[in-house]
């Protein structure tokens, strides 16, 4: 026992602790709130309730005094377990009596100090579990060399471009009835996915299997890691693009940009079983038929109406053709982006979101059932792009297909061309980040900020000082409007300056803020628009002087041609996600 201990204990008289209970006529033992139970039998202590001790102590009658101590000792000796303790204050007993009780944790505090451990646990095994899971949903995944066909990758802050390529490749049980069964998996479905800058809306844009293309030469990894070029083939059907002659989905992703000038940031390929698993994994998804359909070749049979289909009865919808439209492939197209339609609608919807078994499932089946390129390798950038898509209203998600008109060659018609009227406007709207629905696809102050750069003053063309970069456009296209300017426009101050430190897009002209009066000039000459134009910093030309720089960019179509392009969406056949379209 410590010095404090044995100086409390000493200051104890053993007789002190016995008082006289008036109710009882008996001396009976005082104890502090922590000290043991008296062992000296006898009647009950009696409780605050029946008119006896209170709070541990037994009040005295008015008037009585209380006894000296020894006096007390004389009267009523102290029982002899009593002596013993305060004879020998080191035993565990009389250090209990002589200390002060430990206060309680409230039950709240215990709750409160519970659940901070456990949540601690738990977001240790969370962290853990996650991390876990996170590695295997990365082992899942399949990826293939973009082999510098894309752009790099998607980014958050520009329009996006997927290419979702669907292959005629039999994986999994059950396929080998449809089709080729010795097929090495061509692009069978393919579509553009054009999500706008501002993801207020995007255009699944559906490329014809059976459309004549040029396929270029197309650069490719192989297995060892060497590089090999796959000779391209002329007037050839588009899904030929993949598969044939060991072309890999960046040589799709390369007939894609050729056909359409659209160069896209990332491909994702799926297979049949990609189908099953996908459509198994959501629950199914809703489809609606105009007529009943039975087709032997697809396997589909199902009467007219609403069904949920999923598995072999979803594969069989997106294969079947004969029974539907004219039997074609183009009526196929139709099927499958109202398969697409249902599959968002389901995704988007509060049955799968909220359920994290089926989301769960979903990530599962779909790192398990999609090739994607090498800029998509990893949960955590699918997560991001996933994040990106789910911002898409399906009313904002426009389906429609390349314009095509059959091949004028062939006299059993098989392949189609491209419409030329038409499908330009479709690949430039899509180029401009044109919607092909009624929203704003811009935010307002963004609009009219670029609309505020062309109003104005405009200096005269002879002004106008300038040196013209070739970015991406044709060859030569830099000395022909530095031509033009100077012989036909009046532009004087004018002069080639060469190739772009890097390829662009879209047209610019970078100014610097004295220059706008320039700039709206050059833009009013050129047909540039209020986007084209970049408030920037001036250049120093050849004389020294402070100059603009026009950078022509793969949209430059010719010197005199205007470059702003149509805020409308040109008028094709197309449906929207959020509706429900039934096939006949």
């Amino acid at each position: 026992m410590d010095a404090q201990g044995r100086g409390r204990a000493e200051n104890i008289d053993p007789a002190d602790q016995w008082v006289l209970n008036p109710n009882t006529g008996e001396y009976e033992l005082r104890l502090s709130p922590s000290a043991a139970q008296s062992p000296v039998p006898g009647p009950r202590r009696p409780s605050s309730r029946d008119g006896g001790a209170t709070g541990g102590r037994t009040r005295r009658p008015a008037g009585e005094t209380r006894q000296p101590s020894s006096a007390r000792g004389a009267e009523v000796p102290a029982p002899r377990s009593a002596r013993r303790r305060a004879a020998e204050p080191e035993a565990p007993q009389g250090r209990r009596a002589s200390r002060r009780p430990a206060k309680k944790k409230s039950t709240a505090k215990k709750i409160v100090l519970w659940t901070g451990g456990s949540m601690a646990f738990v977001l240790v095994a969370v962290t853990a579990a996650g991390y876990l899971y996170i590695k295997h949903l990365n082992d899942n995944i399949t990826s293939v060399s973009d082999d510098g066909a894309s752009t790099g990758g998607f980014r958050k802050d520009e329009a996006i471009n997927i290419l979702l390529i669907g292959t005629d490749k039999r994986t999994g049980k059950g396929n080998e009835g449809y089709g080729d069964s010795g097929s090495v998996g061509h692009a069978d479905t393919t579509i553009l996915l054009h999500v706008s800058k501002d993801r207020s809306n995007a255009t699944a844009l559906s490329i014809p299997r059976d459309l004549i293309v040029d396929i270029p030469d197309c650069p490719t990894q192989q297995e060892d890691g060497s590089q090999k070029v796959i000779p391209g083939s002329e007037g050839v059907r588009f899904n030929t693009s993949l598969g044939q002659d060991d072309r890999t989905p960046s040589c799709t992703m390369r007939t894609v940009t050729e056909l359409t000038g659209i160069k896209p940031d990332d491909f994702m390929v799926a297979d049949f079983n990609a189908v099953k698993t996908l459509t198994e994994a959501v629950g199914g998804v809703e489809v609606c038929l105009a007529k009943d359909i039975d087709d032997p070749d697809s396997h589909l049979k199902l009467s007219e109406g609403t069904h949920n289909i999923s598995g072999e009865q979803a594969l069989a919808f997106v294969r079947t053709r004969h029974s539907v439209g004219f039997g074609g492939d183009l009526s196929r197209i139709g099927l499958q982006q109202q398969f697409l339609s249902a599959l968002m609608r389901k995704l988007k919807g509060n049955d799968t979101l909220s359920s994290p078994t089926k989301m769960v499932k979903l990530a599962e089946t779909g790192t398990k059932a999609l090739t994607v390129d090498d800029k998509l390798d990893s949960i955590g950038k699918l997560k991001d792009l996933g994040l990106e898509l789910g911002k898409l209203n399906p009313k904002n998600l426009t389906f429609t297909t390349v314009p095509v008109v059959d091949n004028p060659a062939e006299k059993v018609k098989s392949t189609v061309v491209l419409n030329e009227s038409k499908a330009p406007s479709v690949f430039d709207a899509i180029k401009n980040d044109v919607s092909f629905t009624d929203v704003k696809k811009k935010q307002k102050a963004e609009k009219n900020a670029q609309a505020a750069r062309l109003k104005g003053t405009k200096a005269p063309a002879s002004e106008v000082r300038v040196r013209i970069l070739n970015g991406g456009a044709a060859a030569g296209s830099a000395q022909a409007v530095l031509s033009w300017l100077q012989n036909d426009e009046g532009v004087t101050k004018s002069e080639n300056d060469g190739n772009a430190p890097a390829p662009l897009g879209r047209t610019t002209l970078e100014y610097a803020p004295d220059q706008a009066a320039q700039a709206r000039r050059l833009a009013a000459i050129m047909g540039l628009s209020g986007a084209a134009l970049k408030p920037g910093k001036s250049v120093t030309n050849s004389q020294g002087l402070p100059a603009m720089t026009l950078t022509l960019g793969k949209d430059f179509k010719g010197a005199g041609v205007s470059l702003t392009p149509s805020a409308k969406a040109p008028d094709v056949d197309k449906s929207t996600a959020d509706k429900v379209k039934c096939a006949s």
